[in-house]
């Protein structure tokens, strides 16, 4: 099946990176429905990306012609059964839980067309985790897309052992269609190439800020304007979620059994506190 043919995209799971993925998408021309099991996610993520479409059209990255229509392509609904019954592709985003994943799989793969593909968006759990709770297991990848998704490019592909090249190609050449650079990964690793890297400096910047070498923001400021990095690292903790690194963490660590891989205790506490940072309003920082 060539890219071509692809009339239905499905994204399961409407949280951040899920609804951004959900207007690539739409903003690409394709029919697109976003699925999640709570109303009021989709309701949010709607009203989130009405907002930054809003100013993407302010700062001329956008006309209001193109966001007219990728809002025509975009549907809501908390059926799965609605959503992916005449899919042809289907990219996973929901919480980063094993179980919840295979869960979710099995009952994609009784509800889907047979051709159509399955992706998760997961960095940490690789997809073969996920393929052997279905009947499809040659057509099962994994599309991780960077963070945010409506900005940055890359895409990683991931194959797993019973993935075929048909199926890797053909999502390449689906993130190569919204615009994105997608890049090949031939074997499954956990954190894949962007996660890995990042993470070895996540975890320095932590050890640093716990061991008080620098403030959190004085160590940010080391990666902005001494790496040149867009973001610093406590900064891109707060914009993807402390519960998602906490989740991300606590996986690695129950995969490995290494306890330097456990999420750190500064990253506990402010759970705990319910410090989530973007959204929940404060995490390392404070947002109005």
């Amino acid at each position: 099946m060539g890219v071509e043919k692809v009339k239905q995209i499905t994204v399961v799971g409407a949280g951040v990176m899920g609804s951004q993925i959900a207007m690539v998408s739409a903003l690409a021309g394709y029919r697109t429905i976003l699925q999640d099991v709570s109303e009021e996610n989709l309701k949010q993520a709607l009203n989130n990306l009405n907002q930054q479409m809003e100013r993407r059209v302010k700062k001329g990255r956008l006309s209001e012609e193109a966001v007219a229509i990728a809002f025509e392509n975009l549907s809501i609904t908390t059926s799965l059964g609605l959503a992916v019954e005449e899919t042809d592709f289907v990219i996973e985003a929901i919480v980063e839980k094993l179980e919840a994943k295979r869960q979710l799989f099995t009952e994609m793969d009784q509800l889907a067309p047979p051709q159509a593909i399955f992706t998760t968006n997961s960095s940490t759990i690789v997809s073969s985790k996920l393929a052997d709770a279905t009947n499809r297991p040659e057509r099962v990848c994994n599309m991780h897309f960077s963070n945010p998704a409506l900005v940055m490019e890359l895409v990683e592909v991931v194959k797993n052992p019973l993935t075929s090249d048909e199926t890797a190609q053909m999502t390449i050449n689906l993130a190569k269609s919204f615009n994105k650079v997608p890049i090949l990964l031939k074997k499954e690793i956990s954190g894949f190439v962007m996660n890995r890297i990042l993470d070895k400096i996540m975890k320095e910047a932590i050890e640093l800020y716990e061991n008080g070498v620098a403030s959190f923001e004085d160590i940010d400021l080391a990666c902005t304007k001494g790496l040149n990095h867009p973001i610093g690292p406590f900064a891109l903790i707060d914009l993807t979620g402390l519960d998602v690194h906490y989740n991300v963490r606590q996986f690695r660590y129950l995969e490995t059994g290494d306890e330097s891989s456990k999420p750190s205790k500064t990253v506990v506490e402010k759970l705990k506190k319910g410090e989530l940072g973007r959204k929940s309003g404060k995490g390392f920082y404070t947002y109005s």
